[in-house]
């Protein structure tokens, strides 16, 4: 399978089965008088009733999630990375400058700003959020940050030996939405810095497996979607995207997935995975090679009852793996189908 998804186009199996159903109408004999063995199809197929699953097939990469940069936000110098690797949680620093620690905190909201008195917004909230599961507590979790806020801040800069003032400086907290996991290290202990200087990067702390999809097939890859994993031993299991975003690289934009796995160990090797683009349930069902050309456009299929055939014109629905969805008067599940030999 290559690197780019390859998609099961219903417009694509509809010219090819045109094709074979062309070919079908020429044999001689196609749909014939009751009673004249010689002119049946030479081969049959049954009419089911099941499901049809058109796919949607990517190659995926098992690692850890896109990875992330830490940047430094105050002049100094570096005087401690993590090692590669390191799992680094709520409360513990992720670096630190001139021995002021940089504490990692949760919430989708990166710090962009110094926090004091007065100040209101959503990354408050979010650092009331983190000081109260943290253990510092006597102010209200909301989006204002008051006096009793600031009280809280001073313990917690205390604890971390951060001077005690109140308010929270830029650089001094980094949020991330959960665990991290240390990756490469870019500055090193002892270098000097400058704010946006790049210190490390870093990633989630769950294995995940990523996927890259043409744009026209995004839609299958939205948050939330399941998608069938199967792995080296051919073990399959199910999983669920939790990461979608459109990526630009070498001129080339796809949407790039993240898709979660529970229940089997992830080892790192290359999986496949398998999208449902679209489903219909208890539907009739034949070979597209049964379909015939009927006269003055559309399909029809040639049913075959013990030495006599008769054709029924047919309406088509969804096309996949070689099959397709049918509906016409009098066709039933167990009915026999003729197709080419």
């Amino acid at each position: 399978m290559s690197g780019r998804a390859l998609k099961i186009v219903a417009g694509v199996v509809a010219v090819a089965s045109a094709g074979a159903a062309a070919a079908l109408a020429a044999r001689p004999g196609a749909g014939g008088a009751a009673g004249d063995t010689d002119r049946l199809p030479p081969a049959t197929a049954t009419i089911t009733r099941g499901t049809l699953r058109e796919s949607v097939e990517a190659d995926g990469e098992l690692g850890y999630g896109p990875a992330r940069t830490a940047t430094a936000r105050t002049p100094g110098t570096v005087t401690w990375l993590p090692d590669s690797g390191a799992r680094v949680t709520r409360g513990k620093p992720l670096y630190r400058i001139d021995e002021r620690p940089a504490v990692l905190m949760y919430g989708p909201v990166p710090a962009y700003r110094d926090l004091s008195p007065g100040a209101e917004g959503r990354d408050v909230a979010q650092l009331e959020r983190n000081l109260s599961a943290l253990g510092y507590d006597g102010f209200t979790v909301d989006d204002e940050y008051t006096g009793a806020t600031a009280d809280a801040v001073e313990r917690w800069q205390e604890d971390n030996g951060l001077p005690g003032t109140g308010v929270l400086r830029l650089g001094q907290v980094v949020f991330a939405s959960g665990p991290v996991r240390v990756g490469s290290l870019i500055a090193e202990p002892g270098g000097s810095v400058a704010p946006g200087r790049d210190l490390l990067t870093w990633t989630g702390t769950s294995k995940v497996i990523t996927v890259r999809l043409d744009l026209a097939d995004g839609a299958v890859a939205k948050v939330g979607a399941i998608a069938v994993v199967t792995l080296p031993d051919g073990e399959r299991a199910e999983g669920k995207v939790t990461e979608a975003a459109i990526v630009t690289e070498e001129r080339a934009t796809e949407i790039e997935a993240q898709i979660a796995v529970t229940g089997v160990a992830l080892e790192n090797a290359a999986v496949d995975v398998t999208f449902t683009a679209a489903e219909r349930e208890g539907v009739l069902i034949v070979p597209v090679a049964a379909l015939l050309a009927a006269p003055g456009g559309g399909f029809a299929v040639e049913v075959v009852d013990g030495t006599t055939s008769r054709r029924v014109p047919v309406r088509t629905g969804l096309f996949a793996d070689g099959r397709v969805e049918i509906t016409g008067d009098g066709l039933a599940e167990g009915a026999t189908v003729g197709v080419p030999a």
